[in-house]
């Protein structure tokens, strides 16, 4: 009988329907990184979605066969450790792809048509005094015309390549950050940054993209342009980005993720900025989105125990 255990089941508010093979399920709300090592203690499988998985942790797990990832990502695991273990690892793969495109589109009109800027406005009886009809005190612009920039070219960026085509908008890709030759189809690095209105991101957190936005990168993009970040806290130098926003070098900014989450510990992006909109990472969790996660879980699950293990990333 397999001994599953779900360490942070607080992070999928939708029912789990329960695997077919015959199982003891344990789950944890939360847990804590002292809490990890007990609570796993008999399991031959684990669902987390952020809870680290290191080898101290794992190499005293004897029983573990599979992690079940709640999630895309992959960094919360040791997969070297796994693989050397020979501990299988499943993600859930493109249940967000639409989730987080219309999210990257919320951030991207609301900040071109100034959305918070005008409700405030109402709120405070700006547009109440006004002497005209229509409050003009804020320029607003139409997406129709302007170039999107992405920056990672997935699932998720292909579909919000798919929305911008929608409303007119040229798009570029990146080529990888240095880069010595540029696929076909592909933009320099930092001709996209030169060139794009907007900027989205659409990468994971690897060493390599770690910073990969910082002060230099901010300083290529027009002056006018915002820059969206729904992928992973980390890419972007978010004391940079601040101090970007403050000065007037960028026209605006969209993020989803931070460095630390939850920022128990502040962050730069927390204070007071103009034109920066933050989102407390829920871009990927729209009810139909994590209904699929949810299904897709379990049929990782049931996969693996029937032999023929899907979504294994190692």
């Amino acid at each position: 009988m397999e001994h599953i255990v779900f360490l942070d089941r607080d992070t999928v508010r939708v029912p789990l329907p329960r695997p077919f093979f015959p199982h003891q399920w344990k789950e944890y709300g939360r847990t804590v990184p002292e809490q990890v090592l007990e609570r796993l203690q008999g399991a031959t499988m684990v669902l987390t979605n952020k809870v680290l998985l290191r080898e101290p942790v794992l190499s005293q797990v004897p029983l573990l066969r599979l992690i079940a990832l709640t999630s895309t990502g992959v960094d919360c695991v040791d997969l070297p450790y796994c693989r050397k273990r020979g501990i299988a690892v499943a993600n859930v793969p493109g249940y967000a792809q639409r989730s987080v495109a219309e999210h990257v589109f919320m951030l991207i009109l609301a900040l071109r048509r100034r959305l918070t800027d005008l409700h405030q406005a109402v709120q405070t009886g700006r547009w109440q005094r006004s002497k005209s009809f229509a409050l003009l005190d804020f320029s607003i612009r139409d997406l129709s015309g302007s170039t999107l920039g992405l920056i990672g070219y997935g699932d998720i960026a292909r579909h919000v390549e798919e929305l911008a085509k929608a409303f007119g908008m040229a798009i570029l890709i990146a080529e990888r950050k240095g880069a010595v030759q540029v696929r076909p189809g592909r933009t320099l690095f930092e001709d996209v940054l030169r060139r794009a209105d907007i900027v989205s991101l659409h990468c994971p957190r690897t060493p390599e993209t770690v910073g990969l936005v910082g002060a230099p990168e901010l300083a290529l993009m027009k002056k006018d342009a915002l820059l969206i970040n729904t992928a992973r806290g980390g890419l972007v130098d978010e004391i940079a980005l601040a101090e970007a926003l403050r000065s007037g070098r960028l026209g605006g900014a969209g993020v989803d993720v931070l460095s630390e989450e939850p920022p128990r510990n502040g962050s730069p992006l927390l204070t007071a900025i103009p034109n920066l909109i933050v989102t407390p990472h829920v871009a990927w969790a729209s009810e139909q989105a994590v209904t699929k996660l949810a299904e897709v879980v379990i049929g990782n699950l049931e996969a693996f125990v029937a032999g023929n293990p899907r979504n294994l990333v190692t």
